[in-house]
C-alpha cells in the first residue's frame, strides 16, 4: 500500500483528492491540514475512521512536525495543496500568503529532501513531490492565445506572487538537488465543498436566498473553469506517470466570462427551483467596483498533459455546474455551518 502525504487535505481541492484517492486506490493518506477558515473537517466525513486515512492538524511551516511525519509514516509521495488561495484576502493581508505559500513550501521541501536523500535506491527513484499551483502565476492574457508551460511568470496579486515564488523553489530543488518534483498550474476550480467566498459558491448561495449577485467591474473578465474531480484525476495521473522535473498545465477547456458564469448559475437555479419568489435570478446581478490588479483573461493550453498522459476533463461546464448547484441544494446544512463563522460573504480585497 502506497503512502501519500497530502498537505491541505481538508481544503476544497485537497479534500476532493483525499476522498477520491481513498475510494479508488489502494493507498494510505497522511492528511496534514492547519484547519484555517478554508479547511473544513466536515468535508472528510465520508473517510473519517478509515484505517488508511490519518488526519493530523498542523502547519507545513512546522519543521519538527513534518520531520516526525516523514519518519513515522515514510510516504512515497507528497501532494502539496496547502495554501492561502483567495486573491481578495491577499490584497487585504499578504503576510499570511508569504508565510504559508512561500515559507511553508520551502519548509516542506527541506524536510522532503532530507527524507528522500536517505531512502534506498528503489524508493528514492519512485518518490514524487507534486506542487499544486495556479494559472494566475502567468499574469493576464490578451484577447487571444492560451498559457502553455513555457510562459513566463508575471504574477499580478500578492496571492499569485506567493505561488510563483513557491513554484520557483520547487523547481530549484529539482535542478539543484535532484528532488523528483512535478509542478501543476491549474485553471479555476469549482465543485462541491468549495468555500463560499469564491465566485461560483457565493453566487449560488446568494441566488438561492435572493441576495445581490456581485460582479466585479463589467463582468467580462474571462477564466478557464475546471471541475474539481477532473483536476484530482489529473493529479493522480501525474503521480502514476508524470515525468519528474516537468510542469503540467491542467485546464477544463472551458473559457467563460464572469458574467456568463453568473448567468448560467442563475438559469440552473431557476430550473431546479421553479417556485423561487425572486426569479428570474439574473435580476439580482449587481456590478461592483473592480478589485485592484484584476487580471483580464486566463486560458489554459492543456495539450501537454493530454498528449503525454492521456488525461482530459470529463465534465463540461454545463454538467459540472448542474452537479455543483444540485450539491449546494442538498447540502445546505454544511453551507450554513461554513457561513456561521467569521465569514459573512462580505466584500474583501478593496485594497
Amino acid at each position: 500500500m502506497k503512502t501519500i502525504l497530502v498537505t491541505g487535505g481538508a481544503g476544497f481541492i485537497g479534500g476532493c483528492f483525499v476522498r477520491m484517492a481513498l475510494n479508488r486506490h489502494d493507498v494510505c493518506i497522511i492528511n496534514l491540514d492547519k484547519l484555517t477558515y478554508a479547511g473544513n473537517f466536515d468535508s472528510l466525513e465520508s473517510v473519517v475512521g478509515r484505517k488508511n486515512h490519518v488526519f493530523v492538524q498542523g502547519d507545513i511551516c512546522d519543521a519538527a512536525l513534518l520531520s516526525e511525519l516523514f519518519e513515522s509514516h515514510r510516504p512515497g509521495a507528497i501532494v502539496n495543496f496547502a495554501a492561502e488561495s483567495h486573491v481578495d484576502r491577499s490584497i487585504d493581508g499578504p503576510a499570511a500568503f508569504v508565510a504559508t505559500n512561500v515559507v511553508g513550501t520551502f519548509t516542506l521541501l527541506e524536510q522532503a529532501l532530507r527524507f528522500w536523500k536517505q531512502l534506498p535506491a528503489a524508493e528514492s527513484a519512485a518518490f514524487r513531490f507534486v506542487q499544486v499551483s495556479t494559472d494566475e502565476v502567468y499574469g493576464s492574457l490578451g484577447p487571444t492565445g492560451a498559457f502553455s508551460e513555457t510562459n513566463q511568470y508575471r504574477p499580478s496579486s500578492p496571492y499569485s506572487a506567493s505561488k510563483a515564488a513557491a513554484d520557483h523553489f520547487v523547481r530549484a530543488y529539482h535542478k539543484t538537488y535532484g528532488l523528483p518534483v512535478l509542478t501543476t498550474n491549474c485553471s479555476n476550480n469549482y465543485g462541491p465543498y468549495q468555500f463560499p467566498e469564491k465566485l461560483i459558491p457565493l453566487v449560488t448561495l446568494n441566488a438561492i436566498e435572493g441576495r445581490p449577485l456581485p460582479i466585479y467591474g463589467d463582468g467580462l473578465q474571462s477564466r478557464d473553469w475546471l471541475y474539481v474531480e477532473d483536476h484530482c484525476r489529473a493529479i493522480s495521473a501525474l503521480l502514476e506517470r508524470g515525468q519528474p522535473g516537468q510542469v503540467y498545465n491542467i485546464g477544463g477547456n472551458c473559457e467563460r466570462t464572469n458574467l456568463d458564469i453568473v448567468s448560467t448559475i442563475c438559469r440552473t437555479i431557476d430550473g431546479l427551483l421553479p417556485d423561487l419568489p425572486h426569479a428570474p435570478s439574473e435580476q439580482l446581478i449587481t456590478h461592483v467596483t473592480d478589485r485592484p490588479g484584476h487580471d483580464r483573461r486566463y486560458a489554459i493550453d492543456a495539450a501537454k498533459i493530454r498528449d503525454s498522459l492521456g488525461w482530459e476533463p470529463l465534465e463540461t461546464f454545463e454538467t459540472g455546474i448542474q452537479k455543483t448547484v444540485q450539491w449546494c441544494l442538498e447540502n445546505r446544512a454544511w453551507l450554513r455551518r461554513i457561513t456561521s463563522g467569521a465569514y459573512r460573504r462580505e466584500r474583501r480585497g478593496l485594497g
